[in-house]
């Protein structure tokens, strides 16, 4: 599985919000997928994000034991970053 990352650091994972405002991890299972996803997300945002492979079995039982929400994007899933939006403050 591979997820995003900022370029250059190890620590925290991108993260989306859902409806209810809360972090959702992306998992990717293609790598293709993920660099794919994170070529539209430097053209938006203005953080270097780079893939980083992950073990799938450590990275769903860290999020289970944190309580984290993650989603496993699939080859026949069409995930899009978000838009930005002037009106909601980054963290």
């Amino acid at each position: 599985m591979w997820l995003l990352t900022e370029e250059g650091s190890r620590e925290g994972a991108y993260a989306v919000k859902d409806n209810a405002g809360e972090k959702v991890l992306f998992l990717f299972q293609q790598e293709d997928d993920a660099q794919r996803y994170c070529m539209q997300l430097q053209e938006t945002d203005e953080v270097d994000m780079e893939v980083v492979e992950v073990d799938e079995e450590v990275a769903i039982k860290a999020c289970e034991m944190y309580n984290y929400k993650y989603t496993i994007v699939t080859p026949n899933d069409f995930v899009i970053p978000p838009l930005q939006d002037d009106s909601v403050q980054k963290d």
